[in-house]
């Protein structure tokens, strides 16, 4: 099949980068999936991909990359600081060694993954520290948090007065996040939209099912370009190549103002959420 010429639009960070604001994630693919999964996702014409540390599936991402033969400057590559590697030594070895995993000599974007205010004393400050450094080194273009609440990133911003140029955080129809939202949009940092439909949640809601129905789209597609159109950037993920296509075809249609109100007005504060509350999510993986 022919690789989509869609061209996605790009978000302008606060750094002086830009990043596209439809991506490919490959949360929960397992690594013997991984290469083949991302490369379909470049067939259809994603060049946006977001990976971590705690996904285990880095280097099948980076063989994707390989293989797929795609100009440097034409992908974006989002990697993110496991949760046990919060001390400056270990996020600059295990830094190095997602550089080699993806076998990239820089990436794009590198996010601390969460906060872990319970964890290393509460300190993410002295992480966030060695994150600028790895970038003032030449490592990343970009840096940036993930599931940092509003408190979180005023406590970084008055400790180091760097401004993280993307915060990835939980937004969906039923958890909108507005707070963190507003506290990324005050500090000119973009926002992340993770678990974009609700892991599947959206399925069968009378709201956006009434928009879909009437504008001729699926659910999903109608609740990520509600995403789009408040300015996030979102990086759905999918190991079918019918729903990547799916989930790309986002940029031939608008929804109304009305449109976006209603589906906002679906917000159910924290009972909303799909993943755990920054607050006192503390795992580090075995």
């Amino acid at each position: 099949m022919t690789v989509s010429t869609t061209t996605v639009p790009t978000i302008p960070l606060n750094d002086g980068t830009e990043i596209p604001q439809l991506g490919f994630g490959v949360f929960l693919v397992p690594p013997a999936d991984t290469q083949k999964t991302v490369e379909q996702a470049f067939e259809v014409g994603y060049r946006h991909i977001d990976t971590a540390q705690m996904y285990g599936n880095e280097a099948e991402v980076g063989a994707a990359i390989a293989a797929a033969g795609i100009s440097r400057d034409q992908l974006y590559v989002t990697t993110k600081l496991n949760n046990g590697y919060h001390r400056p030594d270990d996020a600059r070895r295990s830094f190095a060694e997602s550089l080699d995993k993806l076998g990239l000599d820089r990436v794009d974007l590198f996010l601390i993954h969460w906060p872990l205010p319970t964890r290393y004393d509460g300190d993410f400050v002295t992480t966030w520290r060695t994150l600028a450094e790895l970038r003032d080194d030449g490592g990343t273009a970009s840096i940036g948090v993930s599931n940092f609440e509003p408190d979180h990133l005023e406590r970084i911003l008055d400790e180091t007065g760097v401004i993280p140029a993307v915060n990835q955080i939980e937004v969906n129809p039923f958890f909108t996040n507005e707070a963190a939202r507003a506290a990324d949009a005050r500090h000119g940092i973009a926002t992340e939209a993770w678990s974009p439909i609700a892991r599947g949640g959206i399925a069968g809601d009378p709201t956006i099912a009434g928009i879909a129905e009437r504008v001729g789209r699926t659910a999903a597609q109608v609740t990520l370009r509600w995403h789009l159109q408040r300015g996030d950037i979102v990086f759905p993920k999918s190991m079918h190549r019918e729903r990547m296509e799916e989930n790309f075809a986002l940029f031939d249609f608008e929804l109304t103002d009305e449109d976006v109100a209603a589906i906002s007005g679906l917000d159910r504060g924290e009972s909303g959420r799909t993943g755990p509350n920054p607050n006192t999510f503390d795992r580090i993986p075995d």
